[in-house]
């Protein structure tokens, strides 16, 4: 084997495997960020000799092993010795010996869920549990979070360094809440994976419309958290709703990178493995009980997805869907995608007379896609000068440079 392979070996396994070692480790030393620091030790570990003596048979193992012997070397320097300790160290000879053999999966399963819910907790912001939870569960380097999101790599690190702290600080224990804090502490996860993905569907800033990467992370995040919480319908919700909308991704651009509108897509190019996918996640959280926020909205991408071209989507299913979405979970953004959806099914005028009766609510005021709607409408209405006014207004708003170009054209043919 060349001496390049096992670094690059090493590098796919911490990509494959981190969010399992440290979820093991943190059950070990209770401390999310000291079991990021051990998982780090024991990295280097494998970058030393496994050049030397090959990559072990199954590399997670060899880790989590070489993980557990420092953690307990950890713990007795810091003379915090108790019962668990002797259990820890008792085990330790079996841990190495069967180092090829992989964990038993239903303990990969808690200590998973346990990191989930502790690198999600609310008591973090939301910028702060982005960050950490890309960092521990989804293995990316500090550098690869930065370069996503658009910001210095020393920001980054504060946030990671910062949330650690936190949770420190406020003695979060590591393990999945019962009782009634449970959904509220779920919510904050999906909110986490959800944010991730919307990022990556639809940048906020910078010149690239999407960032794969991003789109990526959060579905295999859902995906986990599907297999670990799989008596969840909101869950299955969220993953039905991330694989419908990722299966647009081909279609969503232009040769340039231009955005394309989801009415213009040549919906030859949407993923239908995605597709299947999305709709069979649907199926199970329908199966499961009531839809919550997200399985509402996975049911409104499943319209568009079983219709094969735009005029056979169901506009008044969609606008229908969209009104009991804004009584479960109201908001104005919401509300902005009904007056859409009823434009569609009802006419132009109708929608406007929704979208006009949101502009005075304040979480629009900034919100480029509130004027976008409004023009798109205008233009539909042959009013055109009013229309031009709306989507140069658009473009002032959005950080985005090509959403920004195509705007300023739209305002052009107007």
């Amino acid at each position: 084997m060349a001496a390049s392979d096992p670094h690059r070996t090493v590098e796919a396994v911490w990509r494959m495997e981190s969010a399992r070692l440290i979820a093991g480790l943190a059950r070990i030393v209770g401390d999310v960020g000291l079991a990021e620091e051990i998982a780090q030790d024991a990295l280097v570990a494998a970058l030393e000799r496994w050049p030397e003596s090959g990559v072990p048979r199954n590399p997670g193992a060899w880790l989590m092993a070489t993980g557990k012997h420092r953690a307990i070397d950890l713990l007795r320097r810091r003379q915090r010795l108790d019962r668990k300790l002797a259990e820890l160290a008792h085990g330790l000879d079996a841990d190495r010996a069967g180092a090829e053999e992989p964990s038993e999966p239903d303990d990969i399963g808690d200590d998973l869920l346990r990191l989930v819910f502790t690198a999600c907790h609310p008591v973090l912001s939301s910028d702060a549990r982005v960050a950490l939870a890309l960092r521990v569960l989804g293995g990316l380097t500090t550098k690869e979070i930065a370069r996503a999101f658009l910001v210095r790599e020393s920001t980054i690190a504060q946030r990671i360094v910062r949330a650690k702290r936190a949770l420190a600080d406020a003695g979060v224990p590591f393990e999945v809440p019962e009782g009634p804090e449970r959904p509220e502490r779920l919510s904050s996860v999906l909110e986490v994976i959800y944010l991730v993905f919307n990022e990556g569907y639809s940048a906020t800033a910078g010149d690239d419309l999407m960032r794969p990467a991003l789109c990526e992370e959060a579905l295999r995040l859902g995906r986990v958290l599907a297999e670990l919480m799989p008596a969840e319908p909101e869950v299955h919700g969220l993953v039905a709703l991330m694989e419908i909308q990722a299966s647009r991704s081909r279609a969503r651009t232009g040769p340039a990178g231009e955005p394309v509108l989801l009415m213009d897509q040549d919906r030859a190019r949407w993923d239908q493995l995605l597709i299947r996918r999305g709709l069979a996640a649907l199926e199970r959280a329908e199966a499961l009980g009531v839809l919550g926020p997200y399985g509402i909205q996975a049911s409104i991408a499943a319209c568009h997805a079983r219709a094969t071209t735009p005029e056979e989507t169901d506009w008044a299913r969609i606008a229908e869907l969209y009104g009991i979405l804004a009584a479960v979970s109201p908001s104005p953004v919401v509300e902005l995608n009904r007056a859409v959806a009823v434009s569609m099914a009802s006419g132009p005028a109708a929608g406007l007379e929704l979208v006009d009766a949101l502009g005075a609510e304040p979480a629009l005021r900034r919100y480029h896609l509130l004027p976008s709607v409004r023009g798109d409408l205008l233009v539909r209405l042959e009013r055109f000068d009013e229309a031009r006014a709306e989507f140069e207004r658009a473009a002032e708003l959005t950080g985005n440079e090509r959403e920004r170009a195509i705007l300023l054209g739209r305002a052009a043919e107007c």
